[in-house]
C-alpha cells in the first residue's frame, strides 16, 4: 500500500509506502527535507502534520525527541514516522548548500576494498546516532591529527546514506594515501568534516547532462547518477569517463551495466594511452576533445567536469567555444594535496 504525502509551503509531493519511512521515501524520490541522525534522537526532521495520520514502529511509544507537548501540538519525527494515510506536513526544504549544517564527527572504517591497482574504496560508519547530510557531488575532509585535512568526494548517493563511499588513488610520495594502502585497516577510526562543495546536481532545469570524469573524479559522478536515477530525473546524460589505460576504469563494468539498465544513460570510455594488451577498440584521446567531437553545439547543455585541474580547465575553454554557457558548466578540480 503507498499514500501520497504532500510538503507544504513548497507543493511538492511524493509517494510513501507503507513500509518506509516518510523521509526515506523523501529522499529517495528527491524531496530532500532536513535530517539529521535518522534514528529519532536529535530532532533535525521534526514536522508539522497538517493532515493525515502517521504511525511509528511496533513497540515505539513515541520517538525520543518528540516530547509529548510537540506530539500534542502535531509535530511528528519523519525518519521514524510511516504513512498511515495520505499526508501533508508542513516542512521547509534543503535547496542549496547553505541549507546544509556542517559538521565534524568520528566515523570507522566499515569497508576496505582494492577497486583497481591504485585506486581504495573505503567506506566509513558514522556513529549510530548520526548521520550527514549532503547534495549528490559534494565532499568530505579527512582531519589528520596534525591539523591538516585531506578532501575526498562522496561516491555514494544522499539516499543511500548508511556508509560514506570514498575512492582514494594512491600517489607516488603521498603520506596519507601510503597510509590508506599500507597501514589503514578496517575498523580504525577517523575524523571527518562536511560536507562542503558547491559540485553539486542541479535539478531544477530541463537541460540535458553531459559528465565529465577524469581518473577518481568518477567518484561526485557516480553519486550524481545514482541520485538522479532514484529520483526519476529523466533528462538525458551522457557520462564521459577519461583515464590513461583500462585497468584504470576501476569499475567500468558498474558504468555499463547502469547505462544498460537505464536508456535515458549513455556511457563512453576514453584512454588517452592504452597500453597493447588493453587491445582497445574504443575512444581514445583526451576526454574533453572526444565531448566536443560528438557535440558540435553545446549551447543547450549542463556539464558536470571532475578530475584533475588540467582536464576540468581545458573542458571548460573547448566547452565554451561550442556554445556552452558559463554558468552551466559546474566543476571540480582534483588539486592534489600530497606532500611527502
Amino acid at each position: 500500500m503507498s499514500f501520497s504525502v504532500k510538503v507544504e509551503p513548497s507543493g511538492h509531493t511524493f509517494v510513501a509506502e507503507a513500509d518506509e519511512t516518510v523521509l526515506d521515501a523523501a529522499l529517495r524520490q528527491g524531496v530532500t527535507l532536513p535530517y539529521g541522525c535518522r534514528n529519532g534522537a536529535c530532532g533535525s526532521c521534526l514536522v508539522k502534520l497538517i493532515g493525515g495520520e502517521v504511525r511509528y514502529a511496533e513497540g515505539m511509544d513515541q520517538p525520543p525527541a518528540l516530547t509529548g507537548e510537540m506530539a500534542e501540538d502535531g509535530m511528528v519525527v519523519l525518519c521514524q514516522a510511516f504513512a498511515a494515510s495520505d499526508l501533508v506536513i508542513e516542512s521547509p526544504e534543503v535547496e542549496e548548500v547553505r541549507d546544509i549544517q556542517i559538521k565534524t564527527l568520528p566515523c570507522r572504517i566499515a569497508e576496505m576494498h582494492r577497486l583497481s591497482h591504485d585506486v581504495m574504496m573505503l567506506k566509513l560508519k558514522l556513529p549510530e546516532t548520526e548521520r550527514l547530510q549532503f547534495l549528490a557531488g559534494q565532499y568530505i575532509d579527512i582531519l589528520l591529527k596534525d591539523g591538516r585535512r585531506r578532501s575526498f568526494s562522496l561516491a555514494n548517493p544522499p539516499h543511500d546514506d548508511e556508509f560514506l563511499e570514498l575512492h582514494i588513488r594512491h600517489i607516488e610520495g603521498g603520506e596519507f594515501t601510503t597510509e590508506v594502502f599500507d597501514k589503514m585497516q578496517v575498523k580504525d577510526l577517523l575524523r571527518i568534516e562536511g560536507p562542503h562543495g558547491q559540485f553539486y546536481l542541479r535539478e531544477e532545469t530541463e537541460r540535458p547532462i553531459i559528465f565529465v570524469a577524469g581518473g577518481t573524479g568518477f567518484a561526485p559522478i557516480k553519486g550524481m547518477i545514482e541520485h538522479a536515477i532514484a529520483t526519476g530525473l529523466n533528462r538525458p546524460m551522457h557520462l564521459y569517463w577519461g583515464v590513461r589505460a583500462k585497468r584504470d576504469l576501476y569499475m567500468h563494468q558498474w558504468a555499463e551495466e547502469t547505462a544498460a539498465a537505464n536508456e535515458n544513460l549513455q556511457y563512453t570510455p576514453v584512454l588517452s594511452a592504452p597500453e597493447a594488451e588493453d587491445n582497445w577498440h574504443g575512444r581514445s584521446g583526451y576526454v574533453h576533445e572526444c565531448v566536443i567531437s560528438d557535440y558540435a553545439d553545446l549551447s543547450g547543455y549542463e556539464i558536470y567536469a571532475a578530475g584533475p585541474p588540467a582536464m576540468v580547465y581545458a573542458g571548460r575553454d573547448a566547452f565554451q567555444a561550442r556554445g556552452l554557457e558559463l554558468d552551466c558548466y559546474y566543476s571540480d578540480a582534483f588539486e592534489f594535496q600530497e606532500k611527502p
